[in-house]
């Protein structure tokens, strides 16, 4: 075991072209709106319509065409960002998905696509029928897990059109789901023609982190709870309330998305408000470091970047702790808007409750919510590297003595089995035997969890810089593959240019260079187009050999 997995609506690898059709102004620069000026989310929706019907030809709207909205952002100056997914003929479009960018006063000036292919079908009948489809995904599902007895296989077909990969063509996405022998989910997407039946691509769906808490990893902590009665419970109604629950060692049986049935989420409660004993003997201490890291990341996405819950509605997830028997993983499902921890096998893993697996986990909930970058190639890569450094960020943000901020990922729950002092290391990612420090062309070739290594590596560059260091009494020694010298920015400011990143410029179809380009948007944006900060981007990127 050597990842973090994640379940999301993941969709596959992409080649994009990102169209701008103009520069938007540094936003962060100019003086903040007043609160009553600023274009409320309706608002912004109503100007975005506009700029869709003014626009459409340079959007490559169609009448065939229809579109949904999928996230909003409203900039201190009031500038606003509508994020787009658009259907042909009512088939979903993957690729389809577009940012528009407009003015204060809501004129248009611009848009990212993740495509730029014109959408035009002859007719959107399959040749290849769906159960056909189906079958060839099991087989994948089957290939993909090779020596496991799957029980309960199922595979659900879809008729969508891929933009994502050449011209447009008719498709069948399938989801392919079982359980493996120990009860845990597995499961396999296979985007597949649907007029020849050759295989387009195929991912793994399974993206694989007022009372006080005595925690397994982070010490005593503080925790809102619920009063119900003469007990307490752990719910948060200060963030959406957010609650945890014991998943009792069971596991769920899904299909295509319905849950058939789950492992439970039973609400922890208390007698005196005082949670866990820090032992993994007591159920209570998991729960206190799932709602801890809960908490730390919703106030991390709130306090930091305004974000305010993990969807932006305000809405709270919910966590489930204990869940199979020596389950080595961690998973955020958008299909119940949940976190999932197993207690690890004691050899390999412990209890993969730890602060930066939640803010890892949880952060795939924001990328799904907003870029919805694909689980697949180097969009992959940058799926997971985005969660690993969101974690990283958390942990510097909860600022816990106990579990300190570091750029190691998953360092507190691996034991000695796993062989080494941690799951991976963003100054030199390779150093975990499987990751890439360096982009090349085959860098997509890579599972997500490796390939993610190169973005890490950016991320720690342009946060410390290059050289031996220690930092917070951790040892480092960050190389550059160009040789260069990089100086590190410091890792809030990294932290606030991916999220802006993520935000506003990438979509599902960005890779490495379009990434470069985002995150230099975004540093434009936020510090000015001569800034240090936009030089080190720059550095960070080559120094990487991203381009």
């Amino acid at each position: 075991m050597s990842r973090i997995r994640h379940i999301r609506g993941s969709s596959p690898a992409a080649v994009g072209a990102a169209v701008t059709t103009a520069v938007l102004v540094a936003a962060a620069l100019a003086p903040a709106a007043d609160a009553a000026d600023r274009p409320t989310r309706a608002a912004a929706i109503a100007n975005a319509a506009s700029a869709l019907t003014a626009h459409a030809t340079n959007l490559g709207l169609t009448s065939a065409q229809n579109t949904s909205v999928r996230d909003v952002v409203v900039d201190g100056d009031g500038t606003q960002h509508v994020r787009y997914d658009r259907t042909y003929r009512e088939l979903p479009v993957l690729g389809g998905d577009f940012v528009v960018h407009l003015a204060p006063n809501g004129a248009y000036r611009g848009a990212n696509r993740a495509t730029g292919r014109a959408i035009s079908l002859a007719d959107v009948t399959p040749a290849l029928s769906g159960p056909e489809a189906a079958g060839r995904a099991v087989k994948a599902l089957r290939a993909a897990n090779p020596g496991e007895a799957l029980r309960k296989v199922t595979a659900k077909p879809r008729l969508v059109v891929d933009a994502l990969h050449g011209t447009p063509r008719l498709a069948w996405r399938t989801d392919a789901v079982a359980q493996d022998s120990l009860g845990n989910p597995v499961a396999r997407t296979v985007l597949t023609d649907a007029r020849t039946g050759a295989r387009i691509d195929a991912w793994d769906s399974i993206e694989t982190a007022t009372g006080d808490g005595n925690s397994l990893y982070s010490g005593t902590v503080p925790l809102e709870t619920t009063t119900s009665g003469s007990t307490y419970q752990l719910k948060d109604p200060t963030r959406g309330n957010t609650y945890t629950g014991d998943a009792a060692n069971k596991t769920d049986l899904c299909i295509f998305g319905i849950c058939f049935s789950r492992a439970p989420a039973t609400l922890f409660t208390d007698a005196d408000n005082h949670w866990g004993t820090g032992a993994a003997s007591d159920r209570s201490s998991a729960a206190v470091d799932a709602q801890y890291g809960t908490n730390e990341t919703w106030d991390y996405y709130k306090n930091v970047h305004g974000r305010n819950g993990i969807a932006g509605d305000g809405k709270g997830s919910y966590n489930r702790v204990h869940y199979g028997n020596n389950y080595n993983n961690a998973f955020w499902d958008d299909s119940c808007f949940c976190m999932t921890y197993g207690d690890g096998d004691g050899s390999t893993f412990g209890p993969l409750v730890a602060l930066d697996v939640a803010g890892h986990e949880m952060s795939h909930g924001v990328t799904s919510k907003t870029a919805a970058l694909t689980y697949s190639g180097e969009s992959g890569g940058l799926n997971e590297a985005t969660s690993d450094i969101f974690g990283t960020m958390v942990e510097w943000y909860a600022d816990n003595t106990s579990d300190a901020g570091d750029y190691l990922i998953g360092e507190e729950i691996v034991r000695s089995g796993f062989g080494k002092p941690a799951l991976r290391f963003m100054d030199k990612p390779s150093k975990d035997g499987n990751s890439a420090d360096c982009w090349s062309s085959s860098v997509g070739n890579l599972d997500v969890h490796y390939s993610s290594g190169v973005a890490n590596h950016f991320a720690y560059l342009l946060s410390e810089g290059s050289g031996a260091k220690s930092v917070g009494g951790v040892a480092y020694d960050s190389p550059t593959c160009n040789g260069s010298t990089v100086t590190g920015i410091g890792h809030d400011k990294v932290g606030k240019i991916w999220y802006r990143a993520l935000t506003v410029y990438m979509t599902s179809s960005t890779k490495y260079a379009g990434a470069r380009t985002a995150t230099l948007n975004a540093a434009k944006d936020l510090y000015g187009a001569g800034s240090a900060e936009y030089a080190a981007v720059a550095a960070a990127w080559s120094a990487v050999s991203v381009s």
